[in-house]
C-alpha cells in the first residue's frame, strides 16, 4: 500500500514539472512574440515592404520628353531604398558622370559635363534575377527603358560666343548678377549653351547705319549671324553653309575653351548705285576703301539687297552669255562672290562709276587688289540704290 502511494506521488510530481515546463515555454514564446511586435512596430512593416518587389515610381526626365536641358541630372525614384550593392542603371550615349544615392529610394545620375543638343538619351534600368535589388532583398521584376531628347542650343548664346571671339562687330556684357562660366569651364559653357546668361550687346564704333539694320540678336536666320558662322566655319575647316549645327557648336565651344579668337577681323561692303557708283568697305569699324565702281546694266542689273560672300578666287575666267546672245569668257582677278553670278572683282574698263557690268560690282585693279584680302567669307555685301557717300571718304580711282 505504501509502495503504491509513493508511485502515485512521483507521477503527480512529474506531471507538475511537465506542466510548469509547458507553461514556461508558452510564456517564453508569447513573451518573444510580444517583444518582436513591440520592437518591429512600423519598422517591422517597413522591413516587410523592403523585402517585397522593387518598383520604379518615376523617372525624370520622363519617357519621350523633348526639349530637355542636356546638363540636367537623371533621377529615378523607387518604391523602397536600393541596395548599395545593387546593379545600377546604364545611360546611352555613354558620357562621364556618376550615379549617386545608393542605399536610398532615389538614384541620380550627375553628368560631369552633359549631353549635346539634339541627343537621344536612353536610360536602361535592369530587372530580373540579375537586375536591381532593394535593401531588403526585393528585386525589380522586369527591365525598364526610358528615352528622351535634348533640345537645341540657344541662338542668343551663339551670338554671345561669336561676339566674344570677334566674329561680330558688337561687344557683349553680362547683366548684373548673371552667372557667366569661365572659358575653361566645360560644364558651365554647355549649361550656358542651353540657357544663355542675361546680358546686352553694344555696337563697336565706326560701323554704318546700313549694317545696323541686319542685327537681330538671337535670330538663327539673321544675315549677320549667318555671315559670322560662315567665317567661323571657314576658319575651322568646316562645311561652309552658315548654319550652326552640331559640328559648328562643337568647334565653337572648343575655340572658346582655347580662347581662339578670329584673327581676320570683321568687314562690311556697301555698293552704291548713286552717281557716281561706288564701293565702300569697312574693316573693324574703319573705312579702308571708298572707290569708284560699276554695277549691272539695265539688261543685267545687280540685285538690290544684302548677301554674304560665299566663294573667293584670286583669278578666274568668267563665262556666260551677253544680252545680245553672244558668249563671253573674261579673265578677272580678286573675285568675291556674294550671289550666284554676282561678285566684287577687278575688271578692266576705261572708266568707272556707272553701270557697265552684267551684274557684278567691278573695281579698278588697285582697289580690287587692296580690298580682296578683307572680303573674307561671310562678309556682308549690300547693293543699295543711290546710298549716300560716307562723310570724309575720298573716292579712289
Amino acid at each position: 500500500m505504501s509502495s503504491l502511494t509513493d508511485t502515485r506521488a512521483r507521477i503527480a510530481a512529474v506531471a507538475v514539472v511537465i506542466a510548469l515546463i509547458l507553461v514556461a515555454g508558452v510564456w517564453i514564446a508569447m513573451n518573444h512574440a510580444s517583444a518582436q511586435q513591440t520592437a518591429d512596430g512600423k519598422t517591422g512593416q517597413h522591413s516587410h515592404k523592403a523585402a517585397g518587389p522593387l518598383l520604379v515610381d518615376s523617372v525624370t526626365p520622363a519617357s519621350q520628353a523633348t526639349g530637355v536641358n542636356g546638363t540636367n541630372p537623371i533621377k529615378i525614384k523607387f518604391s523602397v531604398p536600393v541596395a548599395t550593392t545593387s546593379p545600377l542603371p546604364t545611360v546611352q550615349p555613354q558620357i562621364a558622370g556618376s550615379w549617386q544615392g545608393a542605399g536610398t529610394d532615389t538614384l541620380e545620375f550627375v553628368p560631369a559635363v552633359g549631353f549635346t543638343q539634339y541627343t537621344k538619351v536612353t536610360v536602361s534600368i535592369p530587372g530580373g534575377a540579375a537586375g536591381m535589388r532593394s535593401a531588403g532583398g526585393g528585386t525589380l521584376g522586369t527591365s525598364e527603358t526610358v528615352s528622351y531628347e535634348t533640345r537645341r542650343y540657344s541662338s542668343v548664346r551663339l551670338d554671345q560666343l561669336l561676339a566674344q571671339l570677334g566674329y561680330l562687330p558688337l561687344n557683349w556684357s553680362a547683366a548684373a548678377g548673371a552667372t557667366v562660366p569661365a572659358s575653361s569651364d566645360a560644364a558651365g559653357q554647355l549649361a550656358a549653351a542651353y540657357d544663355a546668361p542675361q546680358g546686352s550687346f553694344t555696337w563697336q564704333s565706326g560701323w554704318p547705319s546700313e549694317l545696323h539694320e541686319f542685327w537681330d540678336g538671337g535670330s538663327p536666320s539673321g544675315l549677320m549671324l549667318q555671315g559670322a558662322v560662315m567665317l567661323f566655319e571657314n576658319n575651322h575647316g568646316l562645311t561652309m553653309d552658315g548654319i550652326a549645327g552640331r559640328e559648328v557648336w562643337k568647334a565653337l565651344l572648343k575655340a572658346v575653351a582655347a580662347d581662339q579668337a578670329n584673327t581676320l577681323g570683321y568687314s562690311y561692303a556697301l555698293a552704291s548705285e548713286g552717281s557716281p557708283e561706288t564701293l565702300t568697305v569697312w574693316h573693324n569699324g574703319k573705312i579702308i576703301l571708298h572707290s569708284l565702281a560699276n554695277t549691272g546694266i539695265q539688261a543685267a542689273p545687280t540685285t538690290i539687297g544684302t548677301a554674304p560672300v560665299y566663294l573667293r578666287y584670286y583669278y578666274q575666267v568668267m563665262k556666260g552669255t551677253n544680252p545680245d546672245g553672244s558668249k563671253y569668257a573674261d579673265p578677272v582677278y580678286y573675285v568675291s562672290y556674294f550671289r550666284a553670278g554676282e561678285a566684287v572683282h577687278y575688271f578692266p574698263r576705261g572708266s568707272y562709276g556707272f553701270p557697265q557690268s552684267l551684274g557684278c560690282v567691278e573695281l579698278p585693279w588697285s582697289s580690287a587688289k587692296y580690298v580682296w584680302p578683307y572680303m573674307n567669307y561671310g562678309t556682308l555685301v549690300t547693293v543699295a540704290p543711290g546710298s549716300q557717300t560716307p562723310a570724309g571718304s575720298p573716292v579712289a580711282n
